[in-house]
């Protein structure tokens, strides 16, 4: 899958926020290494801390179904461009350190990152 088809995805899925507080709309596609695409959205709650980002809710739906590697992630939001929170790039660490992170103001306009390049130092527990 492209990532201008990804980002689409991850755009397309904006319309599906729940963000009555901020009227931030985020959304997430995230491509899985045997190729499926797992979309999500931020979810406010009156109880901030409660809330999901769309990185987190994509990840959530594809572990959920027994997805475990992950090769590339498109982040779109109602005001263009968005990266993922310091959360969300510890959360996504711990799946794919060398995640690729897409994200742009429009489908012409796509940045890529990998994810070691935005958490520099991420970790985990050795279990």
């Amino acid at each position: 899958m492209s990532d201008r088809e990804l980002y689409r995805a991850a755009l397309d899925a904006t319309g599906k926020a729940y963000a009555p507080y901020s009227g931030f709309r985020v959304g997430a596609a995230l491509l899985t290494a045997d190729g499926a695409v797992y979309t999500g959205v931020n979810v406010e709650n009156s109880s901030y801390g409660a809330s999901i980002c769309a990185e987190r809710t994509a990840f959530v739906k594809a572990v959920s179904e027994g997805c475990r590697e992950f090769v590339k992630i498109a982040v779109a939001s109602s005001a263009g461009s968005a990266l993922p929170c310091g959360i969300c790039r510890q959360f996504m660490f711990e799946f794919s350190e060398s995640l690729t992170v897409i994200t742009g103001d429009d489908e012409d306009h796509l940045e890529a990152y990998s994810l070691s390049e935005l958490l520099l130092k991420g970790f985990r527990l050795n279990i």
